[in-house]
C-alpha cells in the first residue's frame, strides 16, 4: 500500500480521475461531486474539475422566530449507533451533529470536521477537527472525543450498532483496531484502514453516526449533550417531540442558522388522509415525506412541492432463517410471478423506475446493467411443485403505512394471479417495526446511501446488524471487500456485475422500484426542500 501523502493544495488524482469519467458520462455529476468531496475535494473544487461553478449562497435574509411544525413520527429514541430509522435522528439534530453532511448536489461537506484529506490508496484518511467548538456543557471539542465515538462505532458487541457495518477496514474482533485511530494532535485524527476503502466519509455522514459526548449515557433527549444550537423540550413517542433554540449555548456556527425559534414533531399515524386534515386545519407547515396519491393533493391545497431522485426502494425480502424460504428455488419461484413494472404502477404511481431484484440502482456509478428479468408465471408454479410447496400458503407482511401496503398488495395479487396461494396481512406500523428483521416474507423501506456499496454492506454482508434477509455467502462477501476499495468507475463495474447477479441467482429480494421522493411545505418555509436521505436539517430553515 502507499503512504505517499499529498499537500493540502494538490487535488487527490484520483478526483481528476473521477471528472473524465463524469465527462465520459461513465459517472452522474451527483456521483461525482460525492465521490470527490469524499476524498477530501472541497466542493467549489470539485464543480471546478467540471467546468462549473459551486452554486451560489443564498440571497435572500433570513428571517428570525417562529415555530415550525412538522408531520413525523416520533419513535421510540435509544443510542444514536442503534437508530434504525432516520426520524430518530431528525428529532436530534439540532443537538446531535456530525462530522460531515450529505447534501441534495451530492457533495459532502464538513460539519465538525474542518477539512479532511485521503491518501492515494484510500487506506489513510487524516480528519481534521474543527476548532472552537464547544459541547452545551461547557467543554471544548477534541480530537480525543472524536476517537470516543469511533471505538463506540466500531464496538460490534452493542445489539443493532450498525456503525460497525460500516467501518470494518478500522475494526478487528468486533472491535476498533488498536492502530486503527490516531489522535495526531488536539484536531487531529488520523484513520488507518486495514484494507482500502472509498465510502468511509460518506458512512459518516449516515444517520447513525451523530457525535456523542464520552460522559454520554445512551439517552439523547434524557442526557442532551451535544454541540448543536437546539435543546429538547418534550418527547412523547407516538405523539409529539419539541425543540427549541438552546439560549445557554454558543453555537460554533452563530450567525449561519438556527433561524427558527421552536421545531414541533408531530405523529399524525400512518394515514396521509390524516396529514391532509391537519394541513387544512392549518395545523402543520411541513410533512417529512409525501407518497403515492396524495402528493398531488397537497400540491393542490397551496403546500410547495419537491422531489429527490434517489436509490430509496421497498425492498420485499425473504428471511433464510425461516422455512421455506431457506430453499432458493421457492425465493426465486415467487420472484418469477411478479412483473416489477406493474408493482412500481399500482404500488408507487409509476413515480421512480422498475427495479431488478437486486439492490443496486442505476443512478449508482458501479451499477452494472443487466439482461432484462422474467416473469414467467409457469415457469414459477413448477418449480414450487417441484420442491414440495404447491399447496403452500405463503404470507406477506407489511405494516399499514400507504405505499408499503399498496406495494405488497399487488404483488400478492400477481403471486395470486399465477395460482400460488398467498395472504396478506398488514401490521400497525408501531408493531411492524419492532420485529422488522425477523419476519419470514416481509417488505422493509430502505433510505439512499450516497454510494452503491453502501447498502449491500449494511443489509447482506453476512452477520450484519441489519441482515435481515439472514443471507450468507463467502463469495459475495469477498467480493464486496474487493469492490469497497476499488476507486476506478469501470473496474468496480465488473466486481459490481457479479454482486448483482448473484442477489438475482439467489433470490434474495422481490426489489419491485427504485423511488422518487417528495416533500411538501408551506410558502412561508424556507429552505426545506426534499433531502435525498430523509434528513431534516431543520437548522438551516426559516420562516417569513
Amino acid at each position: 500500500m502507499s503512504d505517499k501523502k499529498r499537500k493540502a493544495t494538490e487535488l487527490h488524482s484520483a478526483a481528476r480521475l473521477y471528472a473524465r469519467e463524469c465527462e465520459e458520462g461513465k459517472l452522474s455529476r451527483r456521483e461525482f461531486l460525492t465521490r470527490a468531496t469524499a476524498l477530501g475535494v472541497a466542493a467549489p473544487a470539485a464543480y471546478g474539475l467540471l467546468g462549473l461553478t459551486a452554486p451560489a449562497a443564498r440571497a435572500d435574509t433570513p428571517q428570525m422566530g417562529g415555530t415550525l411544525r412538522i408531520q413525523m413520527d416520533v419513535r421510540a429514541q435509544r443510542d444514536p449507533r442503534t437508530w434504525d430509522w432516520s426520524e430518530l435522528a431528525n428529532a436530534c439534530r439540532g443537538w446531535l451533529e456530525y462530522l460531515v453532511q450529505y447534501n441534495r448536489d451530492g457533495t459532502i461537506t464538513p460539519v465538525l470536521l474542518e477539512d479532511w484529506e485521503a491518501n492515494e490508496d484510500a487506506t489513510e484518511y487524516t480528519l481534521m477537527v474543527r476548532q472552537g467548538v464547544t459541547w452545551n456543557n461547557g467543554d471544548a471539542l477534541t480530537a480525543e472525543h472524536i476517537r470516543h465515538n469511533f471505538e463506540r462505532w466500531c464496538d460490534a458487541s452493542v445489539e443493532g450498532n450498525s456503525m460497525a457495518s460500516r467501518l470494518g477496514a478500522l475494526m478487528e474482533d468486533g472491535q476498533l483496531r488498536d492502530d486503527a485511530v490516531e489522535v495526531v494532535d488536539d484536531h487531529t485524527v488520523r484513520l488507518h484502514l486495514s484494507s482500502p476503502d472509498v465510502t468511509i466519509i460518506a458512512n459518516l455522514a449516515d444517520y447513525p453516526a451523530a457525535v456523542v459526548h464520552p460522559e454520554f449515557s445512551g439517552d439523547p433527549i434524557r442526557d442532551p449533550i451535544g454541540t448543536g444550537p437546539y435543546r429538547p423540550v418534550s418527547y412523547e413517542t407516538g405523539i409529539r417531540a419539541v425543540v427549541e433554540r438552546n439560549p445557554d449555548h454558543t453555537w460554533w456556527n452563530e450567525g449561519n442558522g438556527a433561524w427558527i425559534d421552536r421545531v414541533e414533531f408531530i405523529d399524525l399515524g400512518t394515514d396521509p388522509a390524516a396529514w391532509v386534515a391537519s394541513a387544512e386545519g392549518g395545523e402543520i407547515d411541513m410533512l417529512y415525506e409525501t407518497t403515492g396519491d396524495f402528493i398531488d393533493i397537497f400540491t393542490a391545497i397551496g403546500m410547495v412541492e419537491t422531489e429527490a431522485v434517489t436509490s430509496a426502494t421497498l425492498a420485499v425480502r425473504f428471511n433464510q432463517d425461516s422455512e421455506p424460504y431457506d430453499n432458493r428455488n421457492v425465493r426465486r419461484a415467487l420472484q418469477m410471478a411478479v412483473n416489477n413494472a406493474e408493482v412500481l404502477e399500482l404500488g408507487y404511481n409509476d413515480r421512480g423506475i422498475a427495479g431488478e431484484n437486486h439492490h443496486v440502482c442505476p443512478i449508482h456509478p458501479e451499477y452494472a446493467e443487466l439482461p432484462p428479468i422474467e416473469m414467467d408465471r409457469e415457469a414459477a408454479v413448477a418449480m414450487l411443485e417441484a420442491e414440495g410447496h404447491g399447496d403452500t400458503e405463503f404470507e406477506l407482511i407489511s405494516s399499514d403505512e400507504t405505499f408499503h401496503a399498496d406495494t405488497c398488495d399487488n404483488i400478492a395479487a400477481q403471486i395470486r394471479a399465477a395460482g400460488i396461494s398467498i395472504r396478506r396481512t398488514i401490521l400497525p406500523g408501531a408493531t411492524f417495526w419492532n420485529d422488522w428483521l425477523t419476519y419470514p416474507f416481509s417488505a422493509t423501506s430502505w433510505a439512499m446511501r450516497p454510494l452503491g456499496v453502501q447498502v449491500l454492506n449494511l443489509a447482506y454482508r453476512s452477520g450484519e446488524a441489519w441482515n435481515e434477509s439472514a443471507f450468507s455467502n463467502a463469495e459475495f462477501d469477498e467480493l464486496l471487500a474487493e469492490a469497497n476499495g476499488i476507486a476506478d468507475a469501470d473496474e468496480r463495474r465488473v466486481v459490481m456485475e457479479r454482486l448483482q447477479l448473484i442477489m438475482q441467482e439467489e433470490g434474495l429480494v422481490i426489489l419491485p422500484y427504485w423511488r422518487s421522493l417528495y416533500r411538501h411545505a408551506r410558502p412561508n418555509v424556507h429552505n426545506a426542500e426534499m433531502h435525498p436521505t430523509f434528513e431534516v436539517h431543520f437548522q438551516n430553515y426559516w420562516m417569513s
